[in-house]
């Protein structure tokens, strides 16, 4: 790998420099909660390497692009924007794909590589399926905050199906997790504490969102695409 400049400090110059795959890159590492060590260890880098491509224009070959987008669980096209005006799904199916069933050990990993899942639940007027900015707690538990009077908060007490996914449209390929069960308010003062301190990201949609939901999965299931030669 070739030999990158000393990393200044995180704050010196960081929007001056920094590109739409530096900012791509910071949202998806730290919406995993992970150092720039840690992703740099994990795909063969170091951290200095990871601060470089996040605060400076830079062109890192693919190779590298490949591995810090599966560290992070997602596509290179996300990491460079390639993705973002493309309607996913459209791209021509191959002959050579089989589906998968994955283990409950690999769905329990896929969890946590996403930051916004969908919850499908009952509603009088019929389902309705609701996307929700989530974590990952004591081990398969999801939670997530929403409003007092929401749909998702009025599911408390129901069975709800949680969903994430990614969709490759480069290799046609991708996977799904599906998690059911049981929809619980969290209402235990110091469980409530530790979900607000350790939550790494507020829900997208805004607003007084302090109403914290749990589902402890009894079913983890999921499947992936994948090509035989």
């Amino acid at each position: 790998m070739a030999s990158i400049p000393h990393a200044s400090h995180p704050s010196a110059g960081k929007e001056a420099g920094r590109t739409d795959l530096g900012r791509r890159l910071a949202a998806h590492r730290e919406a995993l909660g992970m150092s720039r060590e840690e992703l740099g260890r994990r795909c063969g880098a170091n951290g200095n390497y990871i601060a470089y491509l996040e605060e400076h224009a830079a062109s890192p070959a693919t190779g590298t692009l490949v591995r810090v987008a599966d560290v992070l669980g997602v596509t290179v096209d996300d990491l460079t924007g390639a993705s973002a005006d493309q309607v996913r799904g459209r791209a021509p199916a191959r002959h050579d794909t089989a589906l998968v069933t994955l283990d409950e050990e690999e769905c329990r990993m896929l969890l946590g590589t996403h930051g916004v899942g969908r919850i499908a639940v009952f509603t009088p007027e019929g389902p309705a399926v609701l996307p929700v900015n989530y974590m990952v707690v004591a081990g398969t538990a999801i939670a997530f905050r929403t409003a007092a009077e929401t749909l998702a908060a009025r599911a408390a007490g129901t069975e709800i199906a949680f969903e994430i996914d990614n969709i490759d449209d480069v290799t046609a390929g991708g996977w799904s997790v599906l998690a059911v069960g049981e929809l619980q308010a969290v209402t235990d003062p110091e469980e409530i504490r530790h979900l607000t301190t350790t939550a790494r990201s507020h829900p997208w949609a805004g607003g007084p969102r302090t109403h914290w939901m749990k589902l402890a999965p009894f079913r983890l299931t999921g499947r992936r695409v994948v090509h035989r030669s």
